[in-house]
């Protein structure tokens, strides 16, 4: 019976509460940067922002959450019920499952496996489906079109991003994530990291992830002017929170993703500096990837959709071919 035990409950009860501790700072830390996102919004555009539930409007984001939670839940008639509730729930399961690979200090992820980048890269691509699903449960033809625009996109900057991987992947010899950010430490500090021998793709990368995120000037699945909230119009109450939530939680992922694969994850930009956590660090990079999100949102104006598709097969994926071969022939002949 201890053997049992020592062997199948206590190793599952700590990785249960592993998670439970990572998904409940997750959502908290989420609540926090969607408020940050409006306040940045706010400030480009010379507005307050949110400024009245608690101090400096911090709490805003858990009473938008009480009052989602509180709706009344709304499907259309014709709709497929079953898909039509199942949608959002995998949209954020998907986003959520990712974060189970990020390595957010030396030792601290909860699955430290040896292929992290092609978990994310596959939880990531099967987070389409849940929008696929909304938008034909709803049994409308605007939220089709926005599901099969979104599918479209997805797809065409997923091959872009796994092109930029592949030149990070080439440079460390790894998959494993944390073995990613460890190549990128050394006594040179911020000039051992991947951006700097690899900026064009680390433009390429961020700029796809933008798509990859439905994040402005990409959000044309959910374009006001042209499909009034896109795959989610039928939605309301909790099941468009949790589309919501997944779609943050996917933000906020590939500002980690990218924070390992450029920027070095928890090590400082100076030696001098490694008296800090590297958590602290981590946070810091992942916080300034958020901004940058953020400002974009808030300055760029919205792309058309051919405008977005030439942009992702005419010119991001043959830049990201060339810096392929480009990288594997400087890792062969330069070692």
């Amino acid at each position: 019976m201890d053997n049992l035990l020592s062997t199948y409950f206590y190793p599952a009860a700590i990785i249960a509460a592993k998670s439970v501790f990572l998904i409940t700072s997750l959502l908290i830390t989420i609540a926090f940067l969607l408020l940050a996102d409006r306040k940045i919004w706010a400030a480009v555009q010379m507005r307050r922002g949110p400024n009245v539930v608690g101090a400096f409007g911090l709490l805003q984001s858990f009473a938008d959450l009480l009052k989602f939670v509180l709706k009344e839940v709304v499907i259309p008639t014709k709709a497929d019920k079953a898909v039509f509730l199942l949608a959002p729930f995998v949209t954020t399961v998907f986003a959520i499952s990712a974060w189970a690979v990020i390595p957010f200090d030396a030792g601290i992820v909860l699955a430290d496996i040896n292929i992290g980048v092609l978990y994310i890269l596959a939880i990531s691509s099967l987070g389409v489906y849940g929008i696929i699903m909304g938008g034909w449960a709803s049994n409308s033809k605007y939220p089709f079109l926005g599901a099969l625009r979104s599918a479209a996109q997805m797809v065409s900057y997923e091959v872009s991003i796994g092109f930029v991987i592949i030149t990070v992947i080439l440079l460390s010899g790894s998959l494993n994530l944390s073995d990613i950010v460890n190549a990128q430490s050394g006594d040179y500090g911020i000039l051992n990291w991947y951006f700097i021998p690899l900026f064009p793709m680390f433009i390429v990368f961020f700029i796809s992830a933008l798509a990859e995120t439905n994040r402005p000037p990409f959000d044309l699945p959910e374009a006001e002017s042209e499909l009034v909230a896109g795959f989610m119009v039928e939605y309301s109450s909790t099941p468009y929170l949790m589309f919501m939530l997944g779609e943050y939680v996917s933000i906020v992922l590939m500002c980690a993703f990218a924070t390992i694969l450029f920027l070095g994850g928890w090590h400082a930009p100076l030696p001098i500096l490694d008296f800090i956590p590297g958590f602290v660090w981590f946070v810091i990079k992942v916080c300034f990837m958020f901004f940058m999100f953020a400002m974009v949102k808030a300055m760029v104006p919205r792309y058309r959709y051919d405008q977005l598709m030439r942009l992702g097969w005419k010119v991001f994926l043959p830049l990201s071919l060339v810096m392929v071969a480009a990288t594997a022939t400087f890792v062969v002949f330069f070692k």
